[in-house]
């Protein structure tokens, strides 16, 4: 029987308050995109992920927090508990579509953190849809310009991330980096960005941030 909430996923995912201590909030962003909580997640929440993916939990859209959750259950999870396959970035769709939704009915705007409104809007930075990664950067730009001081440094990566994942679906029309996951040819010119080691997605911060992970 599947007992986590929403609750449980949002207080995993956000296990404290933003840190005004940049240090703090450079190894939170390095726990989330780079696997950090794989492990937990993958023991704790698949039956949630599978239980979100045949709509049983889409009741959550109800409320903007519970939304966010939502959210990530679909977007982050999946890419956690599926790493290099097709269900990696299966829910894509619905989750951009909670995304969207969710901006229309002004949950994203009853989102206070800059931290979850950047996980709640990610999806649409996920997108091979041009529109998708252009609604992303204007939000993670405002972000930028609306988050205290101590963050903007991290926000700033945020955003020039945002606008490097649109420059390779400009020039490709889609992310190579899923092309053998779902089965799609890649051209020579895709091979030779993959070979070339400058995926966006794992790319190193900036050294004026990566230098805190160094001393923890």
């Amino acid at each position: 029987m599947i007992t986590e909430k929403y609750e449980d996923v949002l207080r995993f995912w956000f296990p404290s308050q933003p840190s005004p201590d940049q240090a703090a909030m450079v190894c939170q962003w390095e726990w989330w995109f780079r696997g950090g909580g794989n492990v937990e997640i993958i023991e704790h929440f698949s039956p949630l992920l599978e239980q979100a993916i045949r709509g049983e939990l889409d009741d959550w859209s109800h409320q903007p927090r519970s939304r966010l959750a939502l959210i990530l259950v679909l977007d982050q999870f999946s890419r956690s508990i599926y790493p290099d396959t097709a269900q990696a970035s299966a829910q894509d769709s619905k989750a951009c579509k909670l995304v969207l939704e969710g901006i229309h009915v002004g949950h994203y705007e009853a989102i206070k953190t800059p931290w979850e409104k950047t996980f709640f809007f990610l999806p649409l930075g996920h997108s091979e849809d041009l529109r998708n990664l252009e609604l992303a950067i204007k939000f993670a730009d405002d972000i930028v310009q609306e988050a205290p001081q101590e963050y903007r440094a991290l926000l700033e990566f945020s955003a020039a991330q945002a606008r490097r994942h649109q420059d390779i679906l400009t020039q490709f029309g889609r992310h190579p980096h899923r092309n053998k996951a779902l089965g799609r040819q890649s051209t020579l010119e895709e091979l030779e960005y993959l070979a070339s080691g400058q995926l966006v997605h794992k790319r190193s911060m900036p050294s004026h941030l990566s230098q805190f992970l160094s001393e923890t």
